[in-house]
Formats: C-alpha cells, sequence, structure tokens
C-alpha cells in the first residue's frame, strides 16, 4: 500500500476515525510519533493512532518547547506522520498560536493537513514543557473562548482541552476548568502533570462521563504508570510524547560519539536498521511495483515500438 493509491486511503476523515477509537473498549494507547519514520515504525508495532508532541517536534528541529514555532511549520509534521502511516493523529497545537481566529486558523489548517484530533492549553506565552514549574495560567473564560472558536472551526476534528491548572489552583481549579472547557464544546480533557494515582483517581471521579486523557512522559512530575493502570484510574487515552525521540536521539548521540572515536561507524552496525529493513519499513518495493503497473497501464502491449 502507498499513499498515492487513492484505492488505499480511509473513506472516512480522521477525526471520523478517532472518535470511532475512542467508543471501543479499553484504553486509546498513542504513542508519540516525532516525523515520518517513527509513524510507521509505530504502526508496523500495531498501533491505531499516535500523537505529535510540541516538545518532540520542537526538539527534533533544534529549539526549546516554547510555543515559538508557526502552524505551517507544524502542519508539515502533520502531513508527513499522517501521509506515511495514515493513522489518525492528534496534534500538540499549544495555547492556539494566538486568540480566536488564530485557533481557528489551526484548527482548519491540521484537519485540512490529516489530523484527527487536535489539544489546547491553558497556558500563556512563552508557554512551558507541563511539567516544568511555575508555568503562567491564562484566565479560564479565554482558554474557554479558545476551545468555543476551535469547536466552530473543525468538520470532524476532536478537540482536546488540556489544563495545567492543577499545580497552581489545585485539583479543585483543575476540575473547574475543564468542566467550563466541556460547556465550551471540547470532546475531551486532558489535565497535565498531575502528580499521583490519588490525584489521577480523583479528577476521573469529578469528571465521570467526559473522555480524560493520561500523559506519561518520563522525567517529569507524573510517576510511571501502564496503560492498563491508567485505565483502571478512569482514562480513555494515554500518551508517551517524547519517547520515541528520546531514545532516537541517544541512539545519534552513541553513534557520532563512536565515529568521533573510532574513525567510523564499524562498532555499532550491529545496531543499525539494514539496508532492508530500512526499504521494507518505508515500502519502497509498494512503490516500485506502483511504478511498474502504470508504465504497463500507459503503455498497452502490442504497440509499435519506435527503432
Amino acid at each position: 500500500m502507498t499513499y498515492l493509491v487513492a484505492a488505499d486511503l480511509p473513506r472516512e476523515s480522521a477525526g471520523q476515525r478517532f472518535r470511532a477509537l475512542l467508543k471501543q473498549p479499553g484504553i486509546l494507547q498513542l504513542p508519540g510519533a516525532h516525523n515520518g519514520m517513527a509513524a510507521l515504525q509505530a504502526k508496523a508495532a500495531g498501533f491505531d493512532a499516535l500523537y505529535l508532541s510540541g516538545a518532540a517536534m520542537t526538539a527534533s528541529m533544534g529549539l526549546p518547547d516554547l510555543g515559538i514555532i508557526t502552524v505551517d511549520e507544524v502542519s508539515f509534521f502533520v502531513r508527513q506522520i499522517t501521509r506515511a502511516s495514515g493513522l489518525p493523529l492528534l496534534v500538540d497545537a499549544d495555547t492556539g498560536y494566538g486568540e480566536a481566529l488564530n485557533v481557528m486558523h489551526a484548527t482548519r489548517v491540521f484537519e485540512d493537513a490529516g489530523a484527527g484530533a487536535l489539544h489546547l492549553e491553558d497556558q500563556i506565552l512563552p508557554k512551558k514543557c507541563g511539567h516544568l514549574n511555575d508555568k503562567k495560567i491564562a484566565d479560564a473564560h479565554d482558554m474557554a473562548a479558545k476551545v468555543s472558536a476551535a469547536a466552530k472551526a473543525r468538520r470532524d476534528l476532536v478537540i482536546i482541552a488540556r489544563t495545567d491548572a492543577a499545580a497552581s489552583e489545585g485539583l479543585d481549579g483543575a476540575v473547574a476548568r475543564a468542566k467550563l472547557y466541556m460547556d465550551a464544546g471540547a470532546d475531551a480533557i486532558f489535565p497535565e502533570a498531575l502528580n499521583t494515582a490519588e490525584m489521577f483517581r480523583a479528577f476521573a471521579q469529578r469528571m465521570q462521563g467526559v473522555p480524560l486523557l493520561a500523559n506519561m512522559t518520563e522525567f517529569g512530575k507524573t510517576p510511571f504508570f501502564t496503560a492498563a493502570e491508567f485505565e483502571a484510574m478512569g482514562y480513555a487515552m494515554v500518551i508517551w510524547p517524547v519517547s520515541s525521540l528520546r531514545v532516537a536521539n541517544k541512539a545519534q548521540a552513541e553513534l557520532y560519539a563512536a565515529i568521533a572515536r573510532d574513525g567510523g561507524t564499524h562498532q555499532l552496525v550491529e545496531r543499525m536498521q539494514t539496508r532492508a529493513e530500512l526499504y521494507a519499513t518505508i515500502g519502497l518495493h509498494d512503490y516500485e511495483a506502483l511504478d511498474t503497473s502504470i508504465v504497463q497501464t500507459i503503455v498497452p502491449a502490442g504497440m509499435p515500438q519506435r527503432k
């Protein structure tokens, strides 16, 4: 299969497919994919949907996660991931890149690029990673206006409202904000940086009936929980946002250190993806077969040939 053949493409929109996955039994597992190759590898592992993290995306560009990249830069990543994998993608839309009209524009751009869902957060710029200290939180009604704007702009896109308020306003503040955001048109809620199982359970109990997303990032405020544990706590989705980038970056650092030390890559060949494995992952032979079939279709058998 390739993305070039219309018959191979899903008939339903990415938003419709994301909604259908949410309705299935069990927690929806959304591993982070920071580029098209990571998306293909996650799909090969059996995942049905993916997550595009703002932190992983900006880090892959050599930049910090401070809300400084543009809608068009993000849409490039959305297109490559959805084109490569064909899977519905949840996109980190940061604070929406501005106010209501900017949020509407981002929503349309991401949906047109193939996203199935996005989440907006209630920080103000310069925003920070949700697991850092001293985050500045937006007025709740201003955030609700952004959620409402996104809901007006989308066709089928799932809108998830993220609140970072637990750290500064406590659980009561985060719950109050979450309910306001749901009233404004959000489809689900993402409570960021909860730091105990008790907090996760308490939030879920007070938001019964609302699909909730949990963030299982490494090296943050949240202890390690499995997907099954999050599901038992009442969560419908879980993301591992930066994990693929962390593993890839660690391997690349070791590669460059080996070249500098040994004058070549010979010590790390056993840890590399082979040429055959690479071609199988990107579907090279499918594209070659498609190219051959098109040539055969255009030039009918028996047609006189030039000498």
